[in-house]
């Protein structure tokens, strides 16, 4: 974000460790920090703060990180939202994209990398790209895909887009599931190797 704001990053999670070492963290960044412990007093924080970005944990006593994100995105659609969670399971990634997430953060946090991924959202924010293009996809994000394997001639793991893009891994998949059906890139399988093959991505020309 510019200079003339100062960013302020909304937390909600029940663990007060986290929000702590979370603030902890931010404050090196020169980033504000709210925190809440449950939905219900995050919703009332956005409200009263009007964070640029908000992280939630999935799992909380009450309403859960799911609900959540869909009350958040239903007061902001552009709002970017990264989930913390220790699930890596695929069908709850889609769940949290499609209700209005933008990535995710997976626990133990590591601070390079949920810095660089607030990083790369807020500048997206800025770009004024975070608008939804389809259920769970937002055109910064795809145009941030799009753009890294551009840069590369060679079909691609989706892992490798998610290390260059910093997204997510998560995130790239419930985006190359959409770019599939849309005829956006073409797959291939790698059997180099015994065991499960590897699938590429490359971009239809």
């Amino acid at each position: 974000m510019n200079g003339e704001k100062k960013v302020t990053i909304l937390c909600i999670d029940d663990n007060e460790d986290i929000c702590f070492s979370l603030k902890t963290l931010f404050q090196t960044q020169g980033w504000n920090t709210v925190t809440a412990p449950g939905v219900k007093e995050g919703l009332a924080a956005f409200k009263a703060h009007h964070p640029q970005l908000v992280l939630i944990d999935y799992h909380m006593p009450g309403i859960n990180g799911l609900e959540g994100v869909r009350m958040l995105h239903a007061l902001s659609n552009t709002l970017p939202i990264l989930v913390l969670t220790i699930d890596e399971d695929q069908a709850v990634a889609n769940a949290f994209l499609e209700a209005g997430a933008s990535d995710f953060a997976l626990k133990p946090i590591k601070a390079p990398d949920i810095i660089s991924r607030i990083k790369l959202h807020l500048k997206l924010l800025e770009q004024q790209q975070a608008y939804i293009v389809d259920k769970g996809i937002n055109r910064g994000t795809l145009e941030l895909i799009v753009g890294f394997m551009r840069r590369g001639e060679d079909a691609v793991t989706s892992r490798h887009i998610s290390e260059g893009t910093g997204l997510a891994y998560q995130t790239v998949s419930r985006y190359l599931q959409h770019m599939v059906a849309q005829n956006i890139v073409k797959t291939e399988s790698n059997y180099g190797k015994v065991g499960r093959p590897i699938q590429l991505y490359q971009l239809i020309s």
